[in-house]
């Protein structure tokens, strides 16, 4: 079995949100690609989300899609809610 790993490219759009957001709410953060999994002459993959890390917390992000998951898949806010949140995190 064969496992094939491509890199997810963030668009510019995303990039500038959240380097907008980021600098409103006076924090640090980095920017983590998400790639795509999936296993060969199958039809299993799993999609590995972009990652943006601030103080301690990873945040999830999707291209395209307006939620943000925290620390997993458990709790989700609002794309943006999320200069809010790290102001009061």
């Amino acid at each position: 079995m064969t496992i094939e790993t491509k890199a997810l490219v963030i668009s510019e759009e995303l990039k500038r949100k959240v380097n907008m957001l980021c600098r409103f709410a006076c924090v640090k953060y980095e920017l983590i690609n998400g790639s795509v999994i999936s296993l060969k002459n199958t039809n299993i993959a799993y999609v590995k989300p972009h990652i943006l890390k601030v103080n301690g917390n990873d945040y999830l992000l999707l291209d395209e899609y307006e939620d943000i998951f925290i620390n997993g898949y458990d709790k989700r806010i609002k794309f943006k809610g999320l200069e809010e949140y790290l102001k009061g995190n």
